[in-house]
Order: C-alpha cells, then sequence, then structure tokens
C-alpha cells in the first residue's frame, strides 16, 4: 500500500534533490521499470523505489539527528559515520513514515540499495542494479553490468558489481560495510550450488 500518488512522491523527490541528483532518480526509477519486466517484478513498485532510493541523500548532519530520535532509527556503527551508507537507510523511514510507503519490499530495496544484503528479493536486485546501471552513469564496467543486468543475468551483474565496488574501496582505504561482503558471499554460494546441481 502506498499513501502518496506517484506524482506526490515525484514532487517530494524533487523538493528534496538537488537538479542532477533529481535526474539520476528519474534515470534509476526508468531502469528499474525495464528490470522489472525481465525479472518478473511489479512495475509500480519499481518505479517507487527507484524513484524514492536516493531521497535522504542530501540530509544535513544535524536532520539525521532528528531524523534517528523521530523514528527511532538504528544505525549500526558503519552508517552512522557515513552519509554515504546512512542515506539509504534514513530514506527508507522517508518512504514509509512520510510518503505512506507501506509494501516492505519498496521499503528494503530502498533501504539495502547502496551495500546490498544476503538473500536479497528480486525488487531489492532490481533497484540495487538500476542504481548502478541507469543511463547517466559512465564508470568503467558500467557496460558490461548492463549487458548482465538486462541480458537476464542479474546475479551475476550484482556480483560484479559488488566485486567492484569492494575492491574500489579496498584501494580508498575505507571500511566495508558487512553486508556488501554477504551479499556478493550468498550469491557466489547460490551460483556455486546451482552449478554443481545441490
Amino acid at each position: 500500500m502506498i499513501r502518496l500518488s506517484n506524482e506526490a512522491i515525484l514532487e517530494e523527490v524533487k523538493n528534496r534533490l538537488p537538479e542532477k541528483r533529481f535526474k539520476h532518480s528519474l534515470g534509476v526509477a526508468e531502469a528499474a521499470v525495464k528490470l522489472s519486466k525481465i525479472y518478473g517484478v511489479d512495475e509500480n513498485s519499481a518505479y517507487v523505489a527507484g524513484i524514492a532510493h536516493d531521497v535522504a541523500k542530501y540530509t544535513k548532519p544535524h536532520e539525521i539527528e532528528d531524523y534517528v530520535n523521530k523514528y527511532e532509527i538504528y544505525l549500526d556503527e558503519y552508517e552512522e559515520r557515513s552519509l554515504a551508507l546512512s542515506h539509504s537507510i534514513l530514506g527508507s523511514y522517508v518512504a514509509r513514515y512520510e510518503f505512506g510507503v507501506f509494501d516492505s519490499d519498496i521499503v528494503n530495496a530502498i533501504r539495502y540499495h547502496t551495500t546490498g544484503r544476503a538473500d536479497m528479493s528480486m525488487l531489492e536486485k532490481v533497484v540495487f542494479m538500476a542504481d548502478l546501471v541507469e543511463e547517466g552513469r559512465d564508470f568503467q564496467i558500467v557496460d558490461e553490468l548492463r549487458e548482465l543486468a538486462f541480458g537476464g543475468k542479474i546475479d551475476d551483474a550484482i556480483i560484479m558489481a559488488l566485486d567492484n565496488t569492494i575492491m574500489f574501496v579496498i584501494k580508498k582505504g575505507q571500511i566495508i560495510h558487512p553486508r556488501s561482503i554477504e551479499a556478493r558471499n550468498f550469491l557466489i554460494n547460490l551460483k556455486k550450488y546451482t552449478i554443481q546441481g545441490k
């Protein structure tokens, strides 16, 4: 169930983001809808999660504390130190309590779009990948990711994306959120067992 209309959510997101980030959100929503058709996900759920995924990206430090207190949000030790990690958690609460998105799959797709997690739903996978492959993205392996994601191999695309992100974070000397490691390991194991027929 979603209390606000898609148009109202779109307007809310537009008012909270700079133009460039809003354009990215539109691109993610579009890519998520395209991917949803390939992977049998509800198109409207993909659109809403795509539009709203970065709604808290530009939250100011004092606003983070306000959100945490207002909605009793738990941020782990990694998220407390990084808006790059915490914005997805905060965004999931904004979607639920301010946009009236009560579909837990949509909320989780927003919540985990940055790190991923083990055993993601297909909607979570779609939004995770849409964030990386929307047409405005331009980085070294984006074309390979698009080919895999739009070619029916979303798990392979996620593994490649996580490998790339983890190596990038290591090179920058930053902390890797354990959820990203867990997401990668889960998919690697799933692939291994599928190939082995177990």
